[in-house]
């Protein structure tokens, strides 16, 4: 899925340049705004993995809880 939002962010870093080199800028401003949201979105897929594989990593613990400082 991460690769996917990386594959969306540069076609529409590409669609920006394109309309920016063509003189339209309203267009190529909307293209690199959705272009950073790609952007945005594959790095929290890539923070929700790190987080789902932290708390499987804190399940496969023995069960047993943490030692607490008295």
């Amino acid at each position: 899925m991460k690769r996917l939002w990386i594959l969306i962010a540069c076609i529409f870093a590409v669609a920006a340049l394109i309309l920016f080199l063509r003189n339209d800028y309203e267009k190529a401003f909307i293209a690199a705004a959705l272009g950073a949201v790609s952007w945005m979105l594959s790095y929290r897929v890539q923070i929700g993995e790190i987080v789902k594989a932290g708390e499987q990593h804190d399940n496969d613990d023995d069960g047993l809880a943490p030692h607490e400082e008295e």
